[in-house]
């Protein structure tokens, strides 16, 4: 039986959230120790699944502790765990991501902060043809799970690009990505790995579609 995330984790880091300082973590360490490891059972069980229907190269859990040296909120840790899972060879773009965090558990995946290169290449591509991205974005599974792509836009047309381009609304994306958020009561349940694996399956589609995009050139000849 995979490994399901404990409430004693959400209660953790809810009580966290309200003692946010190194005094109270020091004297609950062996709480925060016993939710590190229910999370990083849960990632590596989570990564099992995720191997049946994708390659993963590399997975990582975050760190608790923060870096304050260039933050307003000084306070020292994270009130979530987060992890993160990478695709494997240059062929395969995106990223897939999960966060735990009480009354904010989600999933997401796509182009956080894709590079002047990349964007370029994938707004190229829209403005061609984006007829493939919208039959993806319009699938039945990915609306099921995640509803829309989201990402902040530029306010009217790109650089280089006409504001009466017929794929403008998505050429305004500065970012691809696209959220699941799961509730407090389904993220306890024994399903919640299967919900989590299931998300991310849907992703491929649009993975595939982009891994295509930004390992090619615009006549479809593979970058070396």
């Amino acid at each position: 039986m995979p490994t399901t995330i404990q409430k004693s984790t959400l209660n953790f880091l809810k009580q966290l959230r309200k003692n946010n300082n190194r005094e109270w973590f020091a004297e609950h360490k062996p709480m925060y120790q016993a939710a590190l490891e229910n999370v990083k059972a849960f990632q590596a069980d989570l990564l099992n699944l995720m191997s049946e229907h994708d390659e993963i190269e590399n997975s990582k859990l975050f760190r608790i502790y923060k870096d304050v040296r260039f933050s307003k909120d000084k306070t020292p840790y994270k009130n979530n765990f987060g992890g993160s899972f990478v695709r494997a060879t240059k062929w395969r773009r995106g990223g897939y991501y999960f966060q735990i965090e009480p009354d904010n558990c989600f999933i997401a995946g796509g182009f956080w902060n894709p590079n002047a290169a990349d964007l370029k290449r994938i707004r190229t591509e829209l403005s061609n043809d984006a007829d493939e991205y919208r039959k993806i974005l319009n699938a039945t599974d990915f609306i099921k799970v995640f509803g829309t792509v989201q990402g902040d836009q530029v306010k009217t047309a790109p650089r280089g690009f006409a504001k009466d381009d017929p794929a403008i609304d998505l050429l305004r994306y500065k970012q691809h990505i696209a959220i699941h958020k799961f509730d407090n009561n389904l993220v306890l349940s024994d399903e919640f790995i299967y919900k989590v694996n299931d998300g991310f399956k849907a992703l491929r589609p649009f993975f595939d579609y982009m891994s295509t995009v930004l390992t090619t050139d615009e006549n479809g000849v593979p970058i070396e």
